[in-house]
């Protein structure tokens, strides 16, 4: 099943963004768990700011669901196509670098609630094989905002046992990143809380495909035979099997458009599917709690029949 929601009207403060936009590229963070940086909503807030005001979450700290949620629908995994930046920031008259950094606020949140609501894995897709189209400044911009806010936020993530993985095609990622990525994955690999799997570099053709070589390796090393091929060894080779749960309970896309995009083609089978009008760096709280109720609301048979 699929849901498409309408937005509300955006409260955004076009004047403080335009103010806050000026802050320097190192000092954006995206994984912050600061309750006043939610409530801010900030553009750029400080990663100095957002460490002197963390605490690790325990389970006193754990928010109690909006009501009509009911814990024991809750999907284990979320999945956000995390749509509309480039598009938010041209109706504002900014350019494409503000809109991702107000995505960056509009992530915060959604890692913050998943914490805290007991969501155990959220994937995002952060950058797709296909966006190595856009321009160069664009793409150095995207890869250096990631690079930079892994690096400053590790010691954040660690505080808030948030396990990090990183999925998708590295081979054209700088080498820099892939070392604060490899440092990140190692740092909070025993985290336990939420696993946050950012997709770069991905798509769900590139993650068949891989799988089919990795396979074909193993058949040609002698190590499997053709008849013992099925779909759980496919499963095994297939990026997600990084997370204990590696299927998507729920995909939420933004910006109005009604497809996945080449996004987790194989694991998205059951999926269930909701469409959000707003922008990603609109959507929120209301947002997320709203796409939360219409899948609680749907009968889940994966191809069976209830009496």
């Amino acid at each position: 099943m699929m849901s498409l929601r309408v937005p509300a009207p955006s409260s955004f403060n076009l004047q403080r963004f335009n103010a806050e936009r000026r802050w320097k590229l190192g000092r954006d963070c995206f994984l912050s768990f600061s309750p006043s940086s939610v409530e801010n909503r900030r553009i750029g807030a400080g990663v100095r700011a957002a460490k002197s005001e963390m605490a690790s979450f325990t389970a006193a700290e754990e928010e109690t669901l909006p009501e009509g949620l009911q814990p024991e629908l809750m999907p284990k995994h979320v999945a956000v196509i995390m749509d509309g930046n480039g598009r938010w920031a041209k109706n504002q008259g900014l350019q494409p670098w503000d809109g991702h950094r107000a995505g960056v606020e509009a992530l915060r949140e959604i890692v913050e609630l998943c914490g805290k609501w007991g969501i155990q894995v959220l994937t995002v897709f952060a950058f797709s094989t296909d966006n190595w189209i856009r321009p160069k400044i664009e793409i150095d911009f995207l890869l250096s905002l990631f690079e930079r806010t892994l690096k400053s936020e590790l010691e954040t993530l660690a505080k808030n046992n948030v396990r990090i993985s990183i999925i998708g095609d590295s081979s054209k990622l700088p080498k820099s990143l892939l070392k604060v990525i490899n440092e990140v994955e190692e740092v909070t690999k025993d985290n336990t809380r939420l696993q946050l799997i950012v997709a770069v570099g991905y798509s769900g053709k590139y993650d068949v495909l891989q799988a089919c070589r990795g396979i074909a390796q193993r058949v040609k090393d002698g190590e499997i035979g053709v008849e013992e091929i099925d779909e759980g060894l496919i499963e095994q080779e297939l990026e997600t099997n990084v997370t204990e749960f590696p299927y998507p309970d729920l995909l939420i896309r933004t910006s109005g458009e009604l497809r996945v995009s080449n996004f987790l083609l194989w694991q998205l089978a059951y999926t269930e599917l909701f469409f959000a009008q707003e922008l990603w760096p609109d959507f929120g709280r209301n947002g997320f709690v709203e796409a939360l109720m219409s899948f609680q609301q749907r009968q889940r048979r994966f191809g069976g029949r209830k009496s």
